[in-house]
């Protein structure tokens, strides 16, 4: 482990930090002396209750919460918080907009707006209206199937402030994975793009639009946006159908009401990968979902009013409503549709600079694929407003925060994130105030009573586990759809641990007080029975110039596991004796002799989810001749076939 930190905050500067001043008014409510951020980590864990009251203060959201109590704070699940309060999301995501661009959009380079914040409240009051109209009441449903675009932002927050629940998708998913997560939830109304574009290619969806349409009898709306398509033949197929704007139109521009609703009203649903079967559809409450949100964003990411927000996200992916919420911090969003390498690997950067943009967000994946394309941001880029990259999605590789120091900029917060869909915001994550150590995430979530625990439910330091979470916390799901006595909900998280939220990442605290994920603990290594986790054996190997990315599995074998490690190698690089031999020395060298894989094979492509993350478990279900039950969750799912029936696996 490295000593000596690639970044550390000037103490100046820190003062002038949300999270300094927070730490301020916890002392005074507290009567307690917060020196420095484990302190007041452990008071927000030991004390949820204080805590969460003063986020809701301190970080202004806009509701009532006189006489709101929170009762079982020591179960899991059943814990409530914020009983009697009341509060409308959209309100609050409307309530602060900046002067001038609320929200900044580029679609590739094939699209360029700008909403400002009057038209984003004008637009939102019209669809409301217009949707209250159409019979969309309290709990019902709304679907998209949208890039990530302005008008995807406009039906959440119009959807929300009549107490409508939101689900979206991106337009690339196939039919039957559309169709496996909101056939089971059954939307009212479906919002859709009529195309969209992706590595240059314009991308036609009508035909699967209209598949989906027969699919979900439900819908009595389908709101179609021009984007990419032929918005006119979509509706000329589909009864029903009718163009987003012009459905709007309908709509008053008398300002929205705002009704209140309950601290757990439903606002989203969100889906499990769906890798090993239908996906799961995970219920997040409004207010559980706005807290966290506002906590990390000002707390953690230290977002402020006019703050030029930005993250690399799908609207299939969590991060997409993460993002979103930065509205309720008075931040201008940044929106990228398309693929970031088009129409070269400088995309996203050119955004950044040419927006001045302060918070960048995006995937270790991405990162790590600027690094191998030779890249060097720093460079080529001006980025002088630009104080914090997260990044999330996977494992940062210890190479990586080099990178970014070394290449991208030199004086930024780099902040590697991990937490999950099932609690739609953070575990461990970004901390203005501590140092950044290569490999490590600096630190828990406040309110977030995280630990590593062994097999047998004890705490351990420096040592692999699970990771867990103790105490409940306010963005918990409020359970599962189709779940009605919450035997799924309480299978998925606490069945491992009696009253113990079990993430299933396989994790470790370091000397500093940080984390390190080493992945999913489902997809654990066994070989002799010691546990090891795969992002160990990227993190090796993948720093070789011929690899450009890896995938580990355990087969069984022999009566045992052994380690299988599948390579997608540089163009015209060749996998022989050599280059296996010089694989398995770094591995044994970087990691240990038991990472050192019995097998490694090649392979021209890796399969992964739409967000990007490589499926470990279809692949080692494939290659133990098991039916990968859902590949309409992949975003390349005829990769799988490269695993079948190989010959080197049979030896």
């Amino acid at each position: 482990m490295d000593d000596n930190p690639l970044w550390v905050p000037e103490p100046s500067e820190f003062r002038q930090t949300h999270l300094a001043r927070f730490m301020d008014r916890a002392a005074a409510k507290s009567h307690l002396n917060f020196d420095d951020f484990n302190s007041l980590h452990n008071w927000s864990a030991e004390d949820p209750a204080a805590f969460w009251d003063l986020v809701w203060s301190s970080c202004g959201v806009i509701g009532s919460a006189d006489g709101a109590n929170h009762s079982g704070l020591d179960r899991m699940p059943g814990a409530q918080f914020f009983e009697g309060a009341e509060l409308n999301f959209s309100e609050n995501l409307l309530g602060k907009l900046p002067d001038g661009d609320a929200i900044v959009f580029r679609g590739e380079d094939k699209v360029e707006r700008r909403i400002g914040s009057d038209e984003l409240r004008r637009r939102v009051t019209r669809l409301s209206h217009a949707m209250r109209s159409a019979g969309v009441t309290p709990g019902d449903r709304i679907a998209a199937m949208m890039p990530n675009m302005p008008e995807t932002i406009i039906g959440m927050l119009a959807a929300a402030s009549l107490g409508a629940v939101w689900s979206s998708c991106s337009p690339d998913f196939g039919e039957k994975g559309v169709l496996d997560r909101f056939g089971q939830i059954k939307p009212k109304m479906l919002i859709a793009c009529d195309g969209y574009w992706y590595n240059g290619k314009r991308n036609d969806v009508a035909d699967k639009l209209v598949a989906v349409m027969a699919g979900l009898p439900s819908v009595e709306t389908l709101l179609v946006v021009p984007y990419a398509g032929d918005s006119a033949a979509i509706i000329e197929r589909v009864p029903g159908a009718v163009v987003f704007d012009t459905f709007a139109d309908t709509g008053q521009e008398d300002e929205i009401s705002f009704p209140r609703f309950p601290f757990n009203h439903p606002l989203y649903i969100l889906y499990s990968s769906g890798t090993t079967g239908v996906p799961k559809c995970i219920v997040h409450g409004a207010g559980g979902t706005l807290l966290q949100h506002l906590k990390e964003h000002q707390l953690h990411c230290n977002i402020s009013p006019g703050d030029r927000m930005f993250y690399f996200t799908t609207c299939g992916w969590m991060m997409w409503n993460w993002l979103v919420s930065g509205l309720a911090s008075g931040a201008r969003l940044m929106l990228y549709d398309g693929s970031p390498f088009y129409p070269d690997g400088n995309a996203l950067f050119d955004f950044a600079q040419a927006e001045e943009i302060g918070f960048f967000g995006t995937s270790a994946k991405f990162i790590d694929a600027v690094r191998k394309a030779g890249l060097e941001p720093a460079k080529t880029h001006t980025l002088d407003h630009l104080r914090t990259i997260a990044s999330t999605g996977s494992t940062l590789a210890p190479e990586n925060f080099d990178f970014v120091y070394r290449s991208i900029k030199t004086d930024v917060h780099l902040a590697s994130v991990s937490g999950g869909t099932d609690i739609v915001s953070c575990f461990v994550l970004g901390v203005p105030g501590l140092p950044v150590y290569k490999g490590e995430i600096q630190g828990p979530g406040l309110g977030m009573a995280v630990d590593v625990w062994d097999e047998q439910g004890k705490p351990v330091r420096q040592q692999k586990g699970e990771l867990v979470c103790t105490r409940p916390f306010p963005s918990m799901p409020i359970g599962f759809w189709n779940d009605p006595d919450g035997s799924k909900y309480k299978a998925a998280y606490f069945e491992r641990f009696d009253n113990v939220w079990c993430h299933g990442d396989f994790a470790e605290w370091t000397a500093h007080g940080g984390m390190i994920i080493h992945g999913r603990s489902d997809a654990t290594l066994n070989p002799g029975g010691v546990r090891i986790g795969t992002a160990e054996i990227y993190n090796q190997v993948e720093q070789m110039p011929e690899v450009l990315e890896a995938l580990a599995i355990g087969q069984d074998w022999d009566n045992d596991v052994r380690v299988v490690l599948f390579v997608r190698l540089a163009k015209g690089v060749v996998l022989d004796d050599e280059l296996q031999q010089a694989i398995r020395g770094c591995i044994r060298t970087g990691a240990s002799p038991r990472h050192v894989p019995a097998r490694i094979v090649a392979v021209s492509d890796i399969p992964r989810t739409k967000s990007g993350k490589i499926t470990e478990l279809a692949v080692r279900d494939i290659v133990h001749g098991r039916e990968v039950r859902n590949q309409e969750a992949l975003a390349n799912p005829e990769a799988l076939e490269l695993f079948r029936d190989l010959a080197d696996l049979q030896v």
